[in-house]
């Protein structure tokens, strides 16, 4: 039997057939193009997913349920998507309208969750019950698994944990507190980082690599000018990796995971961004002394594990 995961983001709508080994057999994709009305949306994620089934050259009869993951709040025992701004959802009863059209078990999860899940399912945590994914991207995503299920909470809104302070009156994150790590460790941080930096500092390489346009440096520019020995680049990348270690020696000390991996545009960096990282953590973890130490790694199925983790939820819910 097959199972289908949708990735519902604010660019793209990614459906995925995937069989029993967790490998995806077939792709549909269609654009996001917000802001338009939410009908819109539903009927292309409905496209998506005829469209992957249409891809993999399978019958219906062999699709065991349909998963989709997506951005914002949800009521996972409703089925709604209570709230996603960057979509502009407000109560979305998203399960019955698919369970009416495709007249399958219909599953939502959070994008980030659902990202997180297959990554300890089938990725960086395959084998392991308690792991820990961490995204660094526009914002910090992150998803916990204690026991090989989803931590949600009372009201399935835990492991928000891009928005817990690091420091005190700090930056102000878009949640509207002050000093989230969000606000230190996201991709969003690190440009906001490089172009501080580079507005006191005219003779750093990063002025070439922008093409003097202070608005094209990205997550990567930093990380680019250390790798050509520029201090101004290296002060900026190692400023940068102690915010994410301080979260990370936090994440540590309450959940102690099996595995933690990180991944999103950042993540891609590798050991430049692992190795400090490891470091820091195993100087300033508060289980210096203990034998079984958590595992720092990198995410290894990319922008499949949204689909993957989504095709998968039915298991979240078997006994």
């Amino acid at each position: 039997m097959y199972r289908i995961g949708v990735d519902l983001g604010g660019t793209n709508i990614v459906a995925g057939v995937v069989d029993e080994n967790y490998n995806i057999v077939g792709r549909g994709s269609v654009k996001t193009r917000t802001p338009r009305p939410t009908e819109n949306i539903l009927e292309d994620i409905k496209e998506s997913i005829r469209l992957s089934v249409q891809n993999a050259r399978i019958d219906w009869s062999e699709v065991k349920s349909i998963g989709i993951g997506t951005p914002g709040t949800v009521n996972i025992a409703e089925g709604i998507i209570e709230y996603a701004n960057n979509l502009d959802f407000d109560k979305v009863p998203i399960k019955q309208i698919m369970e009416d059209e495709f007249h399958l078990p219909i599953y939502i999860e959070n994008d980030a969750n659902c990202a997180a899940l297959g990554e300890a399912i089938a990725g960086a945590g395959h084998g392991v019950d308690d792991f820990m994914a961490i995204t660094l991207g526009t914002g910090v995503g992150s998803g916990i698994v204690i026991g090989g299920k989803l931590v949600h909470g009372c009201n399935d809104a835990a492991g928000e944990i891009g928005h817990m302070v690091i420091k005190f009156g700090g930056e102000r994150c878009t949640c509207g507190r002050r000093g989230c790590w969000e606000a230190y460790a996201s991709a969003t941080a690190l440009i906001r980082q490089t172009q501080d930096a580079m507005s006191k500092n005219f003779d750093t390489v990063m002025w070439d690599m922008v093409s003097e346009d202070i608005r094209n440096v990205t997550g990567t520019t930093a990380f680019e000018a250390m790798r050509e020995n520029d201090k101004v680049g290296r002060d900026v990348v190692n400023n940068y990796i102690y915010y994410v270690s301080v979260g990370i020696i936090n994440i540590i000390n309450i959940f102690q995971p099996k595995i933690l991996c990180i991944g999103g545009g950042i993540g891609n960096e590798g050991e430049a961004l692992l190795s400090p990282i490891r470091y820091y953590v195993k100087n300033e973890r508060y289980s210096i002394y203990a034998k079984n130490q958590t595992y720092i790694c990198a995410a290894v199925l990319g922008n499949d594990a949204g689909v993957i983790g989504a095709a998968i939820l039915d298991e979240q819910f078997e006994d």
